[in-house]
């Protein structure tokens, strides 16, 4: 199996992940994988949606399997086989806010307890680190502003890599909002 990712957004796709989702002839994708990729997939090849998450590990060794962003980073790259790289949201929110990633440190909230995720960005910016949190639609960010000295800059970043892509920025004290349920949330920037 391969694990391709797809960027975070349309036109990510890298080179070499064109090159391996145009040679395959069977596919696995979320929607919105299925989507970004649309341009790559050639003719005849077999595309289904995934339904069911746990029944990927039993594919046939020839399939590809589609990650949005970056399989390593918060995606499909458990799964083993060869991995493809992808651009992440993580490189563009950092691109897009003129950071380094050298301080960087990956903090996930998407689907997972958002008060341990608050405590451990929280922990994080403490260190001097700048936090890239992959949040979900649930995460509260004032909750984390909270939990962060009034002065620490927070962004929040929105559909990156889309046409109405959005970066808010703001401080603990007057933390930007989200405005769509697609986000990542830069902190300490």
């Amino acid at each position: 199996m391969k694990v391709v990712g797809v960027g975070c957004g349309p036109g990510m796709l890298t080179g070499e992940a064109v090159r391996t989702i145009g040679s395959a002839a069977l596919i696995y994708g979320s929607a919105r994988a299925i989507d970004l990729a649309r341009p790559a997939i050639r003719d005849g090849c077999e595309v289904h949606e995934i339904t069911d998450y746990k029944a990927l590990r039993a594919l046939p060794a020839d399939a590809v399997v589609l990650s949005t962003g970056d399989p390593m980073l918060a995606g499909l790259g458990y799964l083993g086989g060869e991995v493809v790289p992808g651009i992440s949201s993580m490189q563009v929110a950092f691109a897009r806010l003129g950071l380094s990633l050298v301080k960087a440190a990956v903090v996930t909230a998407h689907g997972k307890d958002h008060a341990a995720a608050v405590r451990e960005a929280a922990e994080e910016v403490g260190r001097g680190r700048i936090v890239f949190l992959i949040a979900d639609p649930e995460f509260s960010v004032p909750a984390l502003a909270a939990a962060l000295p009034g002065e620490v800059r927070i962004a929040i970043c929105e559909d990156l890599g889309y046409p109405n892509e959005r970066i808010a920025a703001g401080t603990a004290a007057e933390p930007p909002a989200p405005v769509s349920g697609l986000f990542v949330v830069v902190v300490g920037c």
